[in-house]
């Protein structure tokens, strides 16, 4: 199966996917990740209203196989999550780039999300 790595995204090296409007950066992870992870059953999303840091911990995504944490590919604070991944966070797996979205960030260092790789080096990245 070919991976899903739309042009219009940035990407980190932890696999998440991050689009920019203004200072707003909607984050999930990619069809690389979900596809390596299995069947999501569980979506731990990070507080509304939190801080976070680029490379730090958001979250949590819990498959049949394993337990693996979420990145925040930017620094800023935690606007919104996709509150939907309580009932459905099989979205994770049919809809990455779509329905499976994990959460947004207003950003504090706009330099954090032109530092993220473009679908090119991501899928350079993942081809190795």
């Amino acid at each position: 199966m070919t991976m899903q790595i739309p042009t219009d995204l940035r990407y980190s090296s932890d696999h998440e996917w991050a689009k920019a409007s203004g200072d707003v950066v909607r984050i999930g992870i990619t069809d690389y990740a979900q596809d390596a992870l299995g069947d999501v059953v569980f979506v731990e999303l990070p507080k509304v209203g939190s801080s976070v840091s680029a490379g730090g911990t958001l979250g949590e995504v819990e498959s049949t196989k394993s337990v693996s944490e979420i990145y925040a590919p930017v620094s800023g604070t935690v606007s919104a999550v996709n509150d939907a991944l309580a009932s459905s966070p099989e979205s994770v797996n049919t809809d990455p780039y779509g329905a499976g979205w994990i959460c947004e960030i207003t950003t504090s260092d706009s330099g954090d999300y032109d530092g993220l790789l473009d679908a090119a080096g991501y899928q350079t990245l993942t081809n190795n």
